[in-house]
């Protein structure tokens, strides 16, 4: 039976978009960036029958749980560029029983919830794996127009104690120092990205951080998601903290520098821009 190398659980998303929608969400992002780093992937979701899958996701294994929606996101920009993010829609949740046994033995698994879709105890049953967690979704909750606002990560205590890596934006917690110290206190790796700037790292007490690759920004879309698995991939292969913030640091700059999804790169892209700046 299938045994991915690379699993990530959470809500495939409906981007609305002015002519329509594009697919997103931390599962997208994350996924092909998996695959093009030559990982056996696959993905845990849920979403509505009418959404297609292909070809953007070719040669990966996906189990779309039933659900009457897709969950739906859409941004409203103000005239100096002020964000508020509306959530439309909400497919059904993902539950442990859910996850295939085969795919329970994943090197890596990346738990990427969007809409609370998932409770943090699910992280117990890979108790073999690597895992990450994106938390965004577990950090925001929305009113009854669908208006998407921060809220403390209640389960954080449960999720830590099954996963190793825990990666978020500063944006996530409005760049509270605060936030972010209580949380580096509790994880054994935090890896706050922080866009152009590029990411820290802060693990037992130790802060280090790494610089992004300096490239033309076009679209930023998705960057902390190809991040985060482009660092679990290398943490797992070299065991090596720091060296995956500089890997994942090369993966995400390929990514900003096209729109959507669209520049997700190969291994051998990444191994080409490695070799020309290198960690120092």
């Amino acid at each position: 039976m299938f045994r991915p190398d690379f699993l990530v659980i959470g809500h495939v998303t409906k981007d609305l978009q002015e002519d329509g929608y594009t697919v997103g969400g931390t599962v997208t992002f994350a996924s092909l960036t998996a695959r093009n780093l030559r990982q056996r992937t696959a993905v845990v979701t849920s979403a509505s029958p009418d959404l297609c899958f292909n070809p953007l996701y070719r040669d990966i294994e996906v189990l779309c749980l039933p659900s009457s929606a897709t969950s739906t996101f859409q941004n409203l920009y103000s005239t100096n560029g002020t964000r508020t993010q509306f959530l439309r829609a909400v497919a059904e949740k993902i539950t442990a029983e859910d996850i295939p046994p085969a795919w329970r033995e994943a090197k890596i698994v990346l738990l990427g919830p969007l809409t609370n879709e998932m409770e943090g105890s699910i992280a117990k049953i890979f108790p073999r794996s690597l895992i990450g967690v994106t938390p965004q979704g577990w950090m925001r909750h929305w009113d009854g127009e669908g208006q998407v606002f921060p809220k403390h990560w209640e389960d954080a205590a449960e999720v830590l104690n099954y996963a190793k890596v825990v990666v978020f934006s500063e944006n996530d917690v409005g760049k509270d120092e605060k936030v972010i110290q209580t949380y580096a206190r509790v994880a054994d790796i935090l890896v706050v990205t922080k866009g152009a700037q590029g990411a820290t790292v802060y693990h037992r007490g130790e802060v280090r951080h790494f610089p992004a690759f300096e490239t033309i920004e076009i679209d930023p879309t998705g960057a902390g998601d190809v991040f985060a698995a482009a660092y679990l991939i290398e943490l797992e292969r070299s065991g090596d903290l720091y060296a995956a913030a500089h890997f994942a640091n090369c993966v995400a700059s390929f990514n900003v520098e096209k729109r959507g999804t669209e520049g997700i790169p190969t291994l051998e892209q990444v191994e080409r821009r490695l070799v020309q700046f290198p960690r120092t």
